[in-house]
């Protein structure tokens, strides 16, 4: 909970992906509050007040994964709308003047974006067409990041293509977000 709130106010790309990260270890824990408590709360040397403020915000989790009917895959409903609200921020960057270094670096992703939507699209239920760019370019890190801890060395290649081309764009994105929302910038105009 305080490194999601933390994430949050920080980074929206790196919220995003720590929540898709927490969704599959309650998943792993098969959303035993037992299981939860013993390998999230407890080794965190919490007053017993806040043990049970973050077991609960766990279970709300566990909760919205079953609600939403999410709880064998898929993410959490929250983080496809943030998706959505940075998708909405491509959109406008690729013809405002802010969005010039964006242009830039998405310029040099797009010739990759063919291959990483194939990629990504067997694994997946969803059509090609139906994930944005953008959401395509958050499922290509957090596979990288998957493989990264899984294959380690057998995906480095393409764990390198990824960071390589997707992390300049999505950390761009995620800090005119940030900037954005801040008031920090005027997405019609210049920097503050």
């Amino acid at each position: 909970m305080y490194i999601a709130i933390s994430k949050r106010k920080e980074n929206i790309a790196e919220y995003i992906l720590y929540l898709w990260q927490l969704e599959d270890l309650l998943r792993a824990l098969q959303f035993s509050p037992e299981a939860v408590y013993s390998q999230l709360v407890k080794p965190r040397g919490l007053d017993a007040a806040a043990e049970q403020e973050l077991l609960v915000w766990y279970m709300d989790i566990v909760n919205l994964l079953e609600t939403e009917g999410k709880a064998e895959k898929g993410h959490l409903d929250h983080t496809l709308h943030l998706i959505g609200d940075l998708h909405n921020l491509h959109l406008q960057l690729m013809k405002l003047p802010a969005g010039e270094t964006y242009r830039r670096l998405y310029a040099a992703l797009l010739p990759e974006l063919p291959r990483l939507r194939e990629l990504t699209s067997k694994s997946d239920t969803l059509s090609r067409e139906e994930i944005s760019d953008t959401e395509l370019l958050f499922r290509a890190l957090y596979a990288a990041m998957l493989y990264r801890i899984k294959d380690g060395d057998k995906a480095k290649g393409a764990i390198e293509d990824v960071l390589r081309f997707v992390s300049p764009v999505v950390a761009e994105l995620a800090s005119v977000y940030r900037k954005a929302e801040q008031g920090e910038i005027d997405l019609f105009g210049e920097s503050k």
